[in-house]
């Protein structure tokens, strides 16, 4: 049996408007001891989580960010939004805009797995086991003792719908619309993401950083 497989699509396009005070919250470094400052910041270990599943990984992201990939993922795997329009006007960067840029850029892909950027303590199992889920159901998420998390599978049927997406609403009304699966997995890191500076601190201390 041929087993399907789906893309991890990495948002980390968001301006992080919560985060105040540190600069942006997916460069923020969780560990004390690398010498590197990219090694092992938020948006570093997320990265690394989503390639240990081996999977096609494609990171949705800004100029600004992009550089500090250039290590991680393949060049044609980092999709950068410009963050100006034609007419000088900032473009949007929210989460629908996000998924379907990542879509798009993996058409040939067999589903999709939708991982925030700012959830670093997700383990590559989780993703995997939402990964298998899609051989059943067009629809699949993670959920960590009955609370709904990431990552969001969709399966490569949905693509039309992924790549129509826009604004800041995500895929809310795609996971409505069709069957789903909750995966209940052992890993409260699919809960977990950074939006505070309190939360960052949090996550510092669970990530052992």
């Amino acid at each position: 049996m041929t087993h399907r497989r789906p893309a991890v699509v990495v948002l980390a396009a968001g301006r992080g408007m919560r985060f105040t005070g540190l600069g942006h919250k997916l460069v923020q470094r969780l560990g004390a001891g690398s010498a590197d400052a990219l090694a092992d910041t938020v948006l570093a270990r997320t990265v690394a989580h989503a390639l240990a599943t081996r999977l096609r990984v494609v990171v949705v992201t800004t100029a600004a960010l992009a550089p500090s990939l250039h290590d991680l993922v393949a060049a044609g795997d980092v999709v950068v939004l410009p963050e100006l329009d034609s007419q000088g006007r900032a473009s949007p960067v929210g989460m629908g805009h996000s998924i379907a840029a990542g879509v798009g850029a993996s058409g040939d892909a067999d589903g999709w797995l939708i991982v925030p950027a700012d959830m670093p303590l997700m383990k590559p199992e989780s993703m995997l086991a939402v990964a298998q889920a899609l051989e059943a159901y067009p629809v699949a998420y993670a959920q960590h003792r009955g609370r709904q998390g990431h990552p969001v599978g969709f399966s490569a049927e949905l693509f039309s719908e992924l790549v129509d997406l826009h604004g800041d609403e995500g895929a809310r009304r795609i996971v409505a619309r069709y069957p789903s699966q909750a995966v209940e997995v052992d890993d409260p890191g699919v809960l977990v993401d950074v939006d505070t500076v309190e939360d960052l601190q949090r996550v510092k201390a669970q990530a052992g950083g």
